[in-house]
């Protein structure tokens, strides 16, 4: 009975870290990719010009 506690707790583990390991990847990927994302300026603003009264 030990051995197939021992045995289920070594497959959870595994399971378990791989599963960690695929979300910390995502969420590395994620913000390294975020970082590079180009980002749209802000067009400039433009000060009005005075116009003559006619």
């Amino acid at each position: 009975m030990t051995d197939w506690i021992n045995i289920l707790m070594l497959v959870c583990a595994a399971v378990g870290s791989m599963a960690f390991g695929v979300l910390a990847a995502y969420g590395i990927f994620r913000v390294g990719f975020a970082l590079m994302r180009r980002r749209a300026e802000a067009p400039a603003a433009i000060k009005p010009q005075p116009e003559a009264a006619l």
